[in-house]
């Protein structure tokens, strides 16, 4: 009986040390695949000398514009909360803008800092450290983008629905609308986690390409209208005041969504051009440096969009001085 025991002891001991080391060469595989499907993108080890300059300098800027993007965004939250001012569907959006900005500054430059660092020690980062990366990078990179393209529609109904806007334009509808860019953007980010690298500048090339003439379209049909209401002005200034005061309330709001849009476009096209020369030219030692800087100009929207709400909008311009006010009395 002893000896049944022992044996069957044994024979437990052996399957559940078999289905362990099965479920671990099972993870091995499912890393290792990752990482095959990444490695293009990761740097070598003989490419350091040849990179080191660009780690020194994206560690430099990405340390800087960390700090930026999260205390100008987080300021830009509160002041945006504290205006009055603002409609409720202007502000979630202006809260969605920012909620993106803030995650890129607090989650994916520490993430592509912390590669830069291990990257300029010479040290290889683990596959985990690519794959947290690789997850974030693209659901706040696509939240801001579809952002950016809801701002400009936000502004385009309100030049062409008038005083149908506030109709179209509801509390309830906005938060649904933002809500499904979120779910629509970690999906999409999913997507391209498990993709191979060909299908992934596909898709992304696709996706900011698609968003980019969907917004260009939309601004410059706001341009149009601006440009028709700057031509009334003298006509309205006879007729109504009021109708006057509210072209000029609209055109001051579609100009500060085209300077927003404005300045995505300067920071994210330099990547988007990259990503597309990539499955002609390959992933040489030149792209890598490149996407270091472009990489880094794409993070620097994200501390340009606060300044730009205080500079084009005064309800959050006197909100922020408001804030730094505060600060300054409470410090006294």
């Amino acid at each position: 009986m002893v000896f049944t025991a022992s044996v069957a002891d044994r024979h437990h001991f052996g399957m559940n040390h078999f289905a362990y080391r099965l479920s671990e060469l099972h993870l091995d595989i499912m890393e290792s695949s990752f990482c095959d499907i990444r490695l293009p993108y990761r740097p070598m080890k003989y490419e350091g000398e040849s990179l080191y300059s660009s780690y020194v300098v994206g560690c430099v800027l990405n340390a800087f514009l960390c700090y930026t993007a999260i205390m100008l965004n987080i300021t830009t939250i509160y002041a945006v909360k504290k205006t009055s001012s603002l409609s409720q569907p202007s502000k979630i959006l202006l809260f969605h803008l920012a909620a993106s900005d803030l995650g890129i500054g607090l989650l994916c430059q520490p993430f592509f800092l912390a590669l830069l660092v291990k990257l300029l020690q010479n040290n290889s980062p683990s596959c985990p450290t690519y794959v947290a990366f690789a997850s974030i990078l693209p659901l706040f990179s696509f939240a801001s983008f579809l952002g950016v393209m809801i701002m400009s529609l936000d502004r385009f109904l309100a030049i062409y629905l008038h005083l149908r806007y506030q109709e179209v334009m509801t509390h309830q509808r906005v938060t649904k609308v933002v809500i499904s860019l979120w779910v629509f953007s970690l999906s999409l980010s999913l997507v391209m986690l498990w993709s191979p690298i060909n299908i992934t500048t596909v898709i992304f090339t696709i996706f900011d390409v698609g968003c980019l003439v969907t917004t260009t379209f939309l601004n410059y049909k706001i341009y149009l209208a601006v440009r028709h209401h700057r031509n009334a002005i003298s006509a309205l200034q006879v007729q109504n005041g009021d109708e006057m005061a509210n072209a000029l309330r609209i055109r001051k709001s579609a100009l500060g969504a085209f300077y927003v849009y404005l300045v995505f476009v300067l920071c994210y096209l330099p990547n988007i051009c990259l990503y597309a020369v990539v499955p002609i030219f390959g992933v040489t030692t030149v792209v890598k440096s490149l996407t270091i800087y472009t990489v880094t100009i794409a993070f620097l929207n994200s501390s340009l969009n606060p300044i730009i709400y205080c500079w084009k909008m005064r309800h959050i311009r006197c909100a922020v001085m408001d804030i730094l006010r505060n600060a300054r009395l409470r410090r006294n």
